[in-house]
């Protein structure tokens, strides 16, 4: 009698991949790379050190939105750097990240090999697509955390003064600090998807891992040029410049929210259609890996049809069809109220009698250039008169202030005198020169806002 062997059957239990095991395959590729940890590293050390360097420096980055109060309070470090990061450093991390993960297959010619792996280009673009977005929320969460944990380090949990001039509780400033990193997810999602696409449709071509950054550039500079207000916000760069309505009161939350959809319906729409490329293309030939006219055809039209949608969307949702945004009665309630907080901020500091706005009763008067009335638009030949009223006194004060207000609704205030007001950079307190809110600051008008209500 004898005995027969019967091996196992290893094809039987054979099936494709799993997207988690795909996913996590995926990951580990991505995190192996020395740039990628480079990045990485970078991401959750730089801004910490950064943020920290500069509350040590007798010299602020006063030309940067929250850049003034960086030796005042913590939680201006972390807004800096979002600054910063919603124009360069987010656009260029993804361009490494999404705009490479397709393309590195091609360049290393291992589609083969992959596919025989895991069976089915569906799970492989969604382990990709998911590997590729898992590192990209890692550098955005590592720029947020290390930002804020070097300002609170280094200058401390202070209150932060906000874009209309009001003080905000360090509890407040943490809540709105978080929630405009957030905000700025989606249009990062937005980049993603269009670094995928590029990475898709041009395979090996160095374009397709500089599309996300060249789009956002070409973005950037549309938002300095004086279009109208539904143009704007139906181009994804807006959320990277709306988080801004955050810091005032009430919160300007429209431009926001609209910005946020239109980011996600980018993001989307940019990954679909890289997902349908990636199923229709033919492994079997190694030179496929994208063509110019594909990427004009499959890539570029549909994304240039989705800007003219969503312009028509905002437009109709919004019923503005024309304008800047920027009106002079705009202008002058946005300066007025600004004024009125950081002059009570200013009479806190110097000991004198306490005063609310309602007293103060302050108003603006501004003209553009030689235009007296109806002025608009973006420019720094703005000039306004502040008028305020003291409880007791029958004179009225006065205040003059330059205004240079960029396209997208933030100005600086810059005070031109009298110099008891606003015509000194420091005044003398109690306990030492301090500087003066009223010499320079910053504000923010809201582009959707039709009312004078407050």
């Amino acid at each position: 009698m004898t005995a027969t062997v019967v091996a196992p059957d290893r094809t039987a239990g054979t099936g494709r991949v799993s997207v988690s095991r795909g996913y996590r395959f995926e990951l580990v590729k991505l995190v192996s790379q020395w740039r990628i940890r480079l990045l990485v590293l970078a991401c959750w050390i730089a801004p910490a050190l950064f943020v920290a360097g500069v509350g040590q420096q007798s010299t602020l980055p006063s030309d940067t939105l929250f850049g003034r109060w960086m030796l005042a309070t913590g939680w201006a470090g972390p807004l800096v750097i979002l600054g910063f990061s919603g124009t360069w450093a987010l656009p260029l991390l993804t361009s490494v990240v999404a705009g490479d993960v397709f393309a590195s297959e091609d360049r290393l010619g291992t589609w083969r090999h992959l596919l025989v792996a895991v069976r089915s280009p569906r799970r492989i673009f969604v382990a990709k697509a998911l590997a590729s977005l898992t590192v990209i929320l890692l550098l955005v969460i590592g720029l947020a955390a290390s930002s804020t944990a070097g300002g609170l380090v280094a200058v401390g949990n202070h209150p932060l003064v906000g874009l209309d001039g009001r003080l905000l509780s360090p509890g407040d400033a943490a809540g709105r600090v978080l929630l405009a990193w957030a905000c700025v997810l989606a249009p990062t999602l937005a980049l993603a998807g269009i670094g995928l696409l590029g990475s898709v449709v041009l395979g090996r071509s160095p374009m397709g891992l500089l599309l996300p950054a060249v789009v956002a550039l070409a973005m950037q500079l549309a938002q300095m040029l004086p279009l109208p207000v539904a143009v704007r916000l139906a181009l994804p760069s807006w959320a990277f410049i709306a988080w801004n309505g955050v810091f005032t009161s009430p919160a300007q939350l429209g431009p926001l929210a609209i910005g946020i959809v239109v980011s996600l319906v980018w993001a989307v729409t940019a990954t679909l259609i890289a997902y349908l490329l990636f199923l229709r293309r033919d492994f079997t030939n190694l030179s496929d890996d994208g063509s110019a006219r594909r990427a004009l055809t499959a890539g570029l039209l549909p994304l240039a049809g989705l800007v003219a949608v969503t312009v028509a969307v905002v437009t109709a949702v919004t019923g503005v069809t024309s304008g800047s945004g920027i009106r002079q009665d705009k202008v002058q309630r946005s300066l007025a109220t600004a004024f009125a907080h950081l002059y009570r901020m200013q009479t806190s500091q110097l000991n004198r009698p306490a005063v609310t706005e309602a007293q103060l009763r302050s108003s603006a008067a501004c003209t553009k250039g030689d235009v007296q009335d109806g002025a608009e638009g973006a420019g720094n030949d703005w000039r306004c008169v502040v008028s305020w009223h003291l409880p007791g006194t029958q004179t009225t004060g006065q205040a003059i202030y330059q205004l240079d207000i960029t396209a997208d609704g933030r100005f600086v205030a810059d005070g031109d005198g009298p110099k008891e007001v606003n015509g000194y950079f420091l005044m003398h307190t109690s306990t030492g020169d301090a500087p003066n809110p009223l010499w320079q600051f910053d504000g923010n008008v809201d582009l959707l806002n039709t009312s004078l209500k407050g």
